[in-house]
């Protein structure tokens, strides 16, 4: 009875160790500006574009001038 416990406990804990993570933060890295706008208004192509739009003059502000990181204390 103790080695069936003990086989299902590890057979628990390695399928949710193989589950995977939330991903939304690493798959919004890998947005452009296109999809980012499709997905936050998917039907107002007006409000759409001005996000994209915005969103490109931010990330080219960004890349010609990325924030230095602050000094060490």
């Amino acid at each position: 009875m103790l080695k069936a416990l003990l086989l299902a406990a590890s057979f628990a804990a390695f399928v949710l160790a193989g589950l995977p993570l939330d991903q939304s933060s690493a798959l919004a890295g890998q947005m452009t500006c296109r999809e980012a706008a499709k997905a936050k208004f998917p039907g107002d192509w007006k409000s759409r574009a001005a996000y994209r739009k915005s969103c490109k003059v931010a990330w080219r502000a960004h890349r010609l001038n990325p924030q230095p990181l602050p000094p060490k204390a």
